[in-house]
């Protein structure tokens, strides 16, 4: 852990921020006192995804993948272009 007051975080402000940025802790204190803690920021500013958190949690229902009846007759007797659609 760095610990630094304000006048020298002021003077070596740039490699503090360089530990930071490498993962080490950076306090920096007014009276003695700790006040901030400098903590990187990410580098793309997105949260990384986290692939199959769901799984398990998502269920469909049993006949999901059956058709209904109705949409299915419809569908196969319609026509690609109408009469005098052309």
């Amino acid at each position: 852990m760095i610990k630094a007051n304000i006048h020298e975080a002021k003077t070596n402000l740039s490699k503090l921020i360089e530990a930071a940025e490498r993962g080490e802790t950076v306090v920096i204190s007014r009276a003695g006192k700790p006040a901030v803690t400098l903590t990187p920021m990410l580098k793309s500013g997105k949260p990384k995804r986290q692939f199959g958190f769901l799984k398990g949690q998502i269920h469909f229902a049993p006949d999901y993948d059956q058709a209904d009846a109705e949409i299915e007759r419809d569908f196969l007797a319609s026509r690609i272009f109408p009469e005098g659609d052309v």
